[in-house]
């Protein structure tokens, strides 16, 4: 085989500067295409974006040139300009410092996916996973 064989599946999960509820559903929908745009241009592939007014989820595949900390940088640094210099958001948006990348093996990908594309349900209806939420919240409060 000439070219690697990857399937490098990436659970990304992080959440507004004190957890402020900045994301309306307008907002959302321009952060999320942002965000998928930035996937895109650095050869990663989005199976997933979903989130509430302080959180998002993103299932990346990963390419092997580019690491999670970088992919990371660049979704949360687009979007948070794309916020303040295009759509020109008031109050001043940002992210936390701060993210969660959870590993996911493709034969769970379909039940991540449906769990981040159901975000406000989730939420609103007290379902969400200690899995898929918990361990990220519990480290940004440390």
């Amino acid at each position: 085989m000439r070219e690697p064989y990857t399937q490098l599946f990436v659970h990304v999960v992080w959440s507004t500067w004190d957890r402020l509820p900045l994301l309306t559903k307008g907002l959302r929908e321009r952060v999320y295409a942002c965000i998928q745009a930035e996937c895109e241009a650095m050869g990663a592939r989005v199976h997933g974006i979903g989130g509430t007014e302080h959180h998002v989820h993103v299932l990346v595949q990963m390419p092997t040139t580019v690491s999670v900390a970088i992919l990371v940088k660049q979704m949360k640094g687009s979007s948070s300009h794309l916020v303040n210099h295009e759509l020109r958001s008031a109050p001043e948006f940002k992210w936390q410092g701060g993210y969660g990348a959870f590993t996911v093996s493709k034969s769970v990908g379909k039940t991540v996916r449906e769990y981040i594309m159901n975000q406000e349900a989730h939420h609103r209806l007290g379902t969400t996973s200690r899995d898929m939420e918990v361990a990220w919240e519990e480290k940004e409060g440390d």
